[in-house]
C-alpha cells in the first residue's frame, strides 16, 4: 500500500471518530434546546422568594448597668454616748419599726430627772405663792416673773433628760433585716460607733445611667427589665425618679427603678443587667433586613406586583437582629421579594417559588 493511501484512509478514520465522539452532544443540545424556558419561547421568569408583609409588636429596647439597693438602708448608732446595758436583736433577724434593738445605761440620766423632778414642786409652789402676792399687789411683776421662769426652767430640763433618757433605747426605724453586730454587753458606745446594718428589701431600688442622648425618651413610670448578677430569672420595675441633671464627666443621666423582692432571693448590691423599652409598638411593619437595597439618598425594596418586580422607596424607623420597621412606602399584604435582588431590574417578571 502506498504512502498516499495510508495517509487517506488515517484522514478518513479520524473523521469517523470525531462524528461518533461530537453526535451525543449535538442530540443533547437539541433536546435541551427544545426544553421549556430556552430560546422555544420557554419561561424566562427569575426565580425569588418571597415576604408578605404583616403587622407585628416590635419595641426599641436600651441596655445598660446598674446596681441593686435595698429599699430603706441604714447604719444603726446611737444618738448618745454610754455603756451598752442590753442588746435585743439578733444577727440576721428580721425586726418591726419601734422595737428596741440595744438599750444604754442611763442611771445617771435618771437620778437627774428625779432630782429635777424635786426642783420643780419647790419650783411651782414658789410660783403660786408670788402669784397670790401679786394679786393682792403685796410684790412687783418682776419679781412674780422670776419665779414663774425658774419654773419653766426647771421645766425644759425635765424635758431635756427625758429626751436623753428616750435616746438610750435604740429602736427599729423601719421594718427589715438586721445585719451583723459590731458592740457587745458592756461596751462604750458613742455615735461614732456603728452597731448593725438594717434593711428593708421587701422592695428594691435599681439605679442604672442612660446616655444623654435618651435623656427626653425616659420618663417616670415607665417599665424595665432586670436581671441580678448570678440569675437566670428576669425581675420587672417602675422608674420613679429620673436625676434631672446629666453628669458632665460621663454625660449620662442617673436612673432609679423600684421592684417588689418579696422571696427575697436578690441581694442588695447585686450587678445587674438593665433592659428599659423606649418605644412599644405592637402593629408595626416589619421586613426582613435583607430585602433592603441602599441607594443613593435612601432605601428601597423590591415588591412582587403583576408577576414582576417593582422597586419602592421606603422610609425605615426601628431596628432587631433580624427585621427592621417600615414607617413609609409599603402597606400591609405586600409582597416583598427577599432574594436574587443583585439580578432584578425594574419590571422584570419573576416567578414566586417560596413565601414566608
Amino acid at each position: 500500500m502506498s504512502r498516499k493511501v495510508k495517509t487517506i484512509l488515517i484522514v478518513v478514520i479520524a473523521l469517523i471518530l470525531i462524528v461518533l465522539i461530537t453526535s451525543p452532544r449535538i442530540k443533547l443540545f437539541e433536546s435541551e434546546a427544545q426544553r421549556p424556558g430556552d430560546a422555544g419561547g420557554g419561561d424566562r421568569r427569575l426565580p425569588v422568594a418571597g415576604y408578605v408583609v404583616k403587622p407585628e409588636p416590635v419595641s426599641n429596647k436600651l441596655n445598660s448597668t446598674g446596681t441593686v439597693l435595698a429599699n430603706e438602708e441604714v447604719e444603726l448608732r446611737s444618738e448618745i454616748s454610754g455603756k451598752v446595758e442590753q442588746i435585743h436583736f439578733t444577727e440576721g433577724s428580721r425586726v418591726t419599726k419601734g422595737d428596741i434593738l440595744l438599750k444604754i445605761n442611763d442611771s445617771e440620766l435618771k437620778a437627774q430627772l428625779f432630782k429635777q423632778e424635786s426642783q420643780v414642786k419647790l419650783a411651782a409652789d414658789k410660783e403660786q405663792r408670788r402669784k397670790q402676792l401679786l394679786e393682792s399687789n403685796l410684790i412687783s411683776p418682776e419679781d412674780y416673773e422670776t419665779a414663774l421662769n425658774e419654773l419653766n426652767s426647771i421645766r425644759a430640763d425635765i424635758q431635756l433628760t427625758e429626751a436623753r433618757i428616750e435616746k438610750t433605747s435604740l429602736r427599729a426605724p423601719f421594718d427589715g433585716v438586721i445585719g451583723l453586730r459590731y458592740v457587745s454587753e458592756g461596751s462604750f458606745v458613742s455615735p461614732a460607733t456603728r452597731i448593725a446594718n438594717l434593711q428593708n428589701k421587701s422592695s428594691l431600688k435599681v439605679d442604672f445611667s442612660i446616655p444623654e442622648k435618651y435623656a427626653k425618651e425616659v420618663r417616670k413610670g415607665q417599665r424595665i427589665r432586670f436581671r441580678a448578677a448570678g440569675r437566670d430569672d428576669f425581675r420587672t420595675g417602675t422608674i420613679y425618679a429620673v436625676e434631672p441633671k446629666i453628669d458632665p464627666l460621663t454625660r449620662t443621666v442617673q436612673i432609679r427603678a423600684i421592684s417588689v423582692n418579696p422571696d427575697g432571693a436578690i441581694l442588695p448590691g447585686s450587678f445587674a443587667e438593665v433592659e428599659v423599652v423606649l418605644q412599644q409598638i405592637d402593629d408595626a411593619m416589619m421586613v426582613p433586613t435583607q430585602a433592603l437595597m441602599p441607594e443613593l439618598g435612601g432605601q428601597k425594596v423590591f415588591v412582587l406586583r403583576g408577576g414582576a418586580a417593582a422597586p419602592t422607596n421606603v422610609q425605615t424607623g426601628l431596628r432587631t437582629d433580624t427585621k427592621v420597621q417600615i414607617t413609609s412606602g409599603l402597606k400591609f399584604n405586600d409582597t416583598l421579594i427577599t432574594t436574587g435582588l443583585l439580578q432584578l431590574r425594574p419590571n422584570m417578571p419573576v416567578k414566586l417559588t417560596e413565601i414566608n
